[in-house]
């Protein structure tokens, strides 16, 4: 009768869990062995059968038949045994059944305490192989905890943990918002699975454009690689295996419509899509996109890139805080070293007649200007001897004049000599140039 009792609370308890009657058998059955051990000691020579259809559960204890008894959990008395079996012999096995009342009053209780346990347990093993087996599935739960190192989604009887380094920091999010992010990882430890979602991971933007792009889906079009700032920018190159089928209009979409659907879900976060090319020179052109370089040039020994830029485009492509330049090396491979025309080939300088500096004297500059020698420039460029060697210009006279001349004028005078000894391996093998005007 017990038995029944103990069967029919678990019933219940196991159909609010959502536990089949197999399940539930294995738990039951665990239990017992429990109290057995428990009570005995060891669970070597007994046997638990747990009986779903019959509301039962049978104890076995096997013994050995003995002269006389030494341990009465494992051996029995010939007499004993022949009470029950005459034809049992010395040394044949006994098996002895276990009243599951023998256990004492508490047994349901400890029963059903242990039986909440091995629920827990249960679930906690259900949830880590069913969310172990969707790593990198996108999944929407509803945000019910917000602490300040991350916050957790709840999806039926799972809570999902985004820690702050995998949320889009530009996002705001509230308790009872919905939220989409990908399942990144699954971790067992004694408190059960940890499943940890991120919004930020580049699986998470990949997944989004399988989604929403079909021709990524069905493998017409590879992304080939990504470079991900969550919140900022985005770089992706694309290819298409089929010549009658763009790869950044598939990705894009009618008048924008798959794309906009990606940034909308990314909180406005600017994405580049860069069609593929086997020459590394246009292939870093295009990334360095939306700055157009007027030269590119490529170390394939270093793996490095030199691009070089009008002064005005110059931050543009480099970006804020380096951002720019930053994705298109990684989304490349190539090292790329973003400079202005400028920094190459030195500052632009402005000619600025002697006349028209003020407080010069003037019968240097007379002298100066009857010689052929009429701007700063010219003076600077002058070697000092040339200078001296004038009729009518002597030491003190010069210096006078110079002095007054640095006062009124600042000049600059820099030599950039890298670009030079680029621009002279321009015949190597290994490097090769390419200008924005040459894309496809």
């Amino acid at each position: 009768m017990i038995s029944k009792i103990i069967i029919d609370s678990f019933i219940q308890l196991a159909k609010d869990k959502d536990i089949d009657r197999k399940e539930l058998a294995d738990i039951i059955k665990e239990i017992f062995e429990a109290l057995i051990q428990k009570k005995y000691g060891n669970v070597d020579n007994f046997d638990v059968i747990v009986n779903m259809d019959k509301g039962e559960i049978e104890i076995y204890q096997e013994k050995e038949v003995v002269e006389v008894v030494d341990d009465p959990d494992f051996e029995v008395d010939i007499k004993t045994a022949q009470e029950i079996a005459p034809d049992l012999e010395i040394g044949d096995p006994f098996i002895d059944v276990v009243d599951p009342a023998t256990f004492g009053r508490r047994l349901i209780t400890y029963a059903r305490q242990v039986m909440s346990q091995k629920i827990q347990e249960f679930e906690r093993d259900q949830i880590y192989r069913d969310y172990s087996s969707r790593v990198g599935e996108i999944i929407i739960g509803e945000i019910h905890q917000i602490r300040r190192d991350a916050l957790f989604v709840n999806i039926d009887k799972a809570e999902l943990k985004m820690p702050r380094e995998e949320q889009i920091y530009s996002e705001r999010y509230r308790r009872g918002d919905s939220v989409r992010a990908i399942i990144k990882e699954v971790r067992s430890d004694k408190r059960g699975p940890e499943i940890i979602i991120s919004r930020a991971d580049p699986v998470f933007l990949m997944k989004l454009f399988k989604n929403e792009v079909p021709e990524i889906e069905d493998g017409i079009i590879d992304v080939r690689t990504l470079a991900r700032e969550p919140g900022d920018r985005t770089k992706i190159i694309v290819e298409s295996h089929d010549k009658r089928i763009d790869a950044v209009g598939a990705c894009v979409g009618m008048k924008g419509s798959r794309i906009q659907v990606i940034v909308r879900e990314l909180n406005g976060e600017k994405i580049d899509i860069i069609n593929y090319t086997s020459e590394p020179q246009l292939l870093v052109t295009r990334a360095l996109s939306p700055a157009k370089p007027y030269r590119v040039k490529i170390d394939y020994e270093k793996q490095r890139a030199l691009a070089l830029f009008e002064d005005d485009d110059i931050s543009i492509a480099i970006g804020k805080n380096g951002q720019n330049v930053r994705l298109a090396s990684k989304v490349t491979g190539f090292e790329i070293d973003a400079k202005s025309r400028s920094e190459v080939e030195g500052p632009v300088q402005v000619e600025v007649f002697l006349e028209e500096v003020e407080g010069l004297p003037q019968r240097v500059v007379t002298i100066l200007s009857e010689n052929g020698i009429d701007t700063v420039n010219e003076v600077v460029n002058t070697s000092r001897e040339i200078l001296l060697s004038l009729k009518g210009l002597g030491e003190k006279s010069l210096d006078d004049f110079m002095s007054a001349l640095l006062e009124k004028v600042e000049v600059e005078v820099e030599v950039v000599e890298e670009f030079v000894e680029v621009d002279d391996d321009s015949e190597d093998q290994d490097t090769e140039d390419v200008t924005a005007k040459e894309q496809d």
